[in-house]
């Protein structure tokens, strides 16, 4: 945070303030992490999602935190349940033993939502656009 940002900046309600939490735990999800020895990176979704039902359980409401924020930028709730339903299959068949676990590193349910949410604001609030680098 700069110091001209305020410091409720991460905290507000603003739809800019909200996509930059929907953003870092997208990230976080998704890409947080290099696999040692490749370029791939994953997120604590792949790697919690390889403890048993617990890790699923979690990322699940992690995933389901996304689409409460999305909610709270006004998405439709056609988006929503769009949103959900790749929460749902990621948690489905995240859940298989060993097969899930790969589907995990491949599937990005997280990044797919993000793509929706963006999509919302570039046409809802155009503001809340940023420069992908």
């Amino acid at each position: 945070m700069n110091e001209n940002q305020p410091a409720s900046g991460l905290l507000g309600r603003d739809a800019q303030a909200v996509m930059r939490r929907i953003e870092g735990l997208e990230a976080l999800l998704e890409e947080a992490f290099t696999v040692p020895g490749t370029n791939h990176r994953v997120g604590l979704d792949a790697i919690v999602g390889l403890v048993p039902v617990a890790g699923d359980v979690v990322t699940a409401a992690m995933g389901l935190y996304l689409v409460w924020e999305a909610k709270n930028l006004g998405l439709p709730k056609w988006k929503l349940w769009r949103m959900i339903g790749n929460v749902a299959v990621d948690s489905a068949v995240g859940a298989v033993p060993v097969a899930g676990d790969l589907f995990d590193f491949a599937f990005r349910s997280n990044r797919r939502n993000l793509k929706i949410v963006r999509a919302h604001l570039a046409r809802h609030h155009p503001g809340t656009q940023t420069i992908e680098g």
